[in-house]
């Protein structure tokens, strides 16, 4: 490990961490947002819309390229992102100024709403495990990728880009550990159906660091190279940055993120929250690496959120800033 010749940052330097580069890292990864989506999917107090629409262009401001920003699902299914056709055209000028703002199509029918509101980044979500996919999908995992194909299909032919999800890539709250040639099976039909991006997730936050690299290895040897993935980990043991630094090691780019920690999975009840996006931040930039962010803005933009939700946020990048303030 070699120190940055010209460090801007360390003690003395409120709210920035020491940068010291290690060998064998990226020099840039791209941060998926999830905050908007999979971070208030689970909160039981419905956030009004222009609280969200406004959290998407406070990320956007603090220079996230990527925010997920709602999910066109049924609104029995997930109430909380019931305003999907409300929120998303209130955020045009978020994407005209160069945002993606990616959306959830479960299905055909929303990617038809998807659609019909502009949308050009369209992501599905599967399942590596039986029980979960009957109990977030209500089919098998041969039925779903039946079911996603088409819809696939079809964004790819109206010119869109494509994210696949594959959850519980680790382990299963009712499975136990999960085999890797089974997630690798699964992933590699989403690959060949044309996702552009597969994000492997860690639902319940289980995953270990020689998991993560025995997985990304097992994929290359299957042809999904890294560049084709994204990484999404929940920190339930608190493993979420050192899954992530793994998976930076084997060649991925795309950390998936939630601004203040938020998140968990209305489906999994052992999910816990996201990796934080400003956790993440503080580690990358302390190896060097460039996110194109601003932590202070990052920060501010959770405290503003979790005064809205009524408690702190969960980030200790996001305590810690906010302590010295």
């Amino acid at each position: 490990m070699t120190e940055s010749p010209t460090p801007a940052t360390g003690p003395g330097v409120p709210g920035l961490p020491m940068v010291v580069r290690a060998d064998g890292l990226p020099s840039r990864v791209r941060i998926h947002e999830v905050g908007p989506r999979d971070g208030l999917q689970n909160e039981k107090t419905v956030v009004p819309t222009e609280v969200k629409a406004e959290f998407v262009r406070r990320l956007a401001a603090a220079g996230l390229t990527t925010v997920e920003a709602t999910s066109f699902v049924r609104p029995e299914w997930v109430p909380q992102l019931a305003d999907a056709e409300q929120l998303f055209p209130m955020l045009d000028e978020v994407r005209e100024a160069g945002t993606d703002l990616p959306v959830l199509v479960p299905n055909a029918r929303g990617l038809d709403r998807a659609l019909a509101l502009g949308a050009r980044h369209v992501t599905v979500f599967a399942s590596a495990t039986e029980t979960f996919a009957r109990r977030n999908l209500n089919r098998t995992v041969a039925e779903s990728l039946a079911m996603f194909e088409p819809v696939v299909t079809r964004a790819k032919a109206e010119g869109l880009r494509v994210r696949g999800y594959l959850s519980m890539c680790f382990g299963d709250p009712w499975e136990g550990p999960v085999p890797e040639a089974q997630v690798v099976q699964v992933a590699t039909a989403l690959h060949a159906m044309g996702c552009d991006e597969l994000s492997l997730g860690d639902t319940i936050g289980v995953a270990t660091p020689g998991q993560v690299g025995s997985l990304l290895r097992a994929l290359h040897a299957a042809g999904v190279e890294p560049g084709a993935l994204a990484v999404h980990f929940h920190d339930t043991y608190g493993q979420a940055l050192s899954n992530t630094l793994a998976a930076l090691q084997h060649g991925v780019t795309v950390v998936d993120a939630s601004a203040g920690g938020l998140g968990g999975c209305p489906y999994a009840q052992s999910a816990t929250g996201n990796l934080a996006t400003e956790d993440l931040v503080w580690m990358l930039h302390g190896l060097g690496i460039d996110t194109g962010t601003d932590l202070g803005a990052l920060v501010a933009t959770s405290d503003w959120l979790a005064a809205r939700l009524g408690r702190p946020s969960p980030s200790r990048t996001v305590r810690a800033l906010s302590h010295q303030e």
